[in-house]
């Protein structure tokens, strides 16, 4: 397996060197709104430990990620009104991955509403503004 890219997008949003629209953060886990989202409040969570995917993260950071995971689930269902939730994670390229730090999506959804393609429409930076600000309100009184 290919060793871990410290260059690579996730890793220089971490060190703060890309923006994003952040909505949880903690000593070893990140959130933050995927720029083209599937749907509204699709969002990335990924450990602050570097990992480049499922094959290689530490069981604890794999733990914590889950557990992170959940929570934006959660939050994601109340801060949309969704009627469910879809998680992914990918790993490898013959397996879809396309950013090698582990990442896992979760993304609200609604009865009949189809998921926009994969990286096909970027959002407007006021609509990832409207969701972070809903997700994390929605964090809150979790």
């Amino acid at each position: 397996m290919t060793a871990y890219d410290q260059n690579n997008i996730f890793a220089k949003i971490l060190r703060g060197e890309l923006p994003a629209h952040r909505v949880y953060e903690d000593d070893n886990a990140l959130a933050f709104l995927d720029i083209m989202p599937r749907a509204p409040g699709h969002t990335l969570i990924i450990p602050k430990n570097p990992a480049r995917n499922l094959l290689d993260v530490a069981p604890a950071d794999l733990a914590h990620v889950a557990q992170v995971s959940q929570r934006i689930a959660r939050a994601g269902m109340k801060a949309f009104a969704a009627d469910g939730i879809t998680v992914q994670q990918f790993n490898e390229s013959a397996g879809g991955q396309v950013v090698f730090h582990l990442h896992v999506h979760v993304i609200p959804r609604h009865d009949g509403i189809a998921m926009k393609p994969p990286a096909s429409v970027m959002a407007k930076p006021e609509e990832l503004t409207e969701a972070a600000e809903k997700l994390r309100a929605a964090l809150k009184d979790a």
